[in-house]
């Protein structure tokens, strides 16, 4: 039965100071790499055939630092920009605390939350699906098809769509839907992608 783990990369830069983030290629902080380094030794009794990341370097330094701690030396590693985080457009750079004050927090809160109503210049999520399923599908799928144990690397939103598919969530219930900075998410899926089961890897 193949597995899939899904890892939202480490605390970045802007994630620690509460600023917009998306497209932008910002580090990660010292923080982000220890997330890392502990989702490293989380996945140490997995096994994987290739592992998949996004364009932007917080993802690709935190998928380094898993495969550094877990011995993964070697792995197969695909980069697409499908995985990239939501584009939050002129949002980007923005301090979401004062951004808030400035619009309003409803205002806000649906800019960062809705699955339809995309922020100004950006996507909503349901854009950032429309442009991560067809990949998952085809690419990644495709591996557990052929019976591939596979390591995704990516965002909050590119994961978080691929929860919504693999969980067969509901629209309204997305918005809710939290994945914590470097927490594997570890499914087990029959090879036509049906879920067979679904774990956190926390302390």
């Amino acid at each position: 039965m193949p597995t899939l783990a899904l890892v939202r990369h480490g605390q970045s830069l802007w994630n620690l100071q509460n600023r917009f983030t998306g497209w932008v290629d910002v580090p990660l902080t010292a923080t982000g790499e220890d997330e890392a380094r502990r989702a490293g030794e989380r996945l140490r009794d997995q096994s994987f055939h290739v592992a998949y990341t996004s364009d932007l370097r917080r993802a690709q330094h935190t998928l380094d630092l898993i495969i550094e701690v877990a011995g993964f030396e070697g792995l197969p590693v695909i980069r697409n920009q499908a995985l990239n985080e939501r584009d939050y457009g002129d949002l980007a750079g923005l301090n979401k605390a004062r951004t808030a004050e400035k619009y309003g927090e409803e205002q806000v809160h649906i800019w960062r939350r809705s699955f339809a109503t995309p922020p100004p210049g950006g996507e909503a999520l349901k854009d950032t699906a429309a442009r991560t399923l067809p990949f998952f599908e085809r690419a990644i799928l495709g591996d557990i098809a052929l019976g591939n144990d596979v390591l995704v690397v990516a965002h909050g939103n590119s994961n978080r769509a691929i929860v919504m598919m693999l969980d067969d969530l509901a629209e309204d219930e997305v918005p809710g839907l939290e994945l914590r900075t470097g927490i594997p998410l570890v499914y087990d899926l029959d090879e036509d992608g049906t879920v067979r089961g679904k774990r956190t890897l926390d302390d």
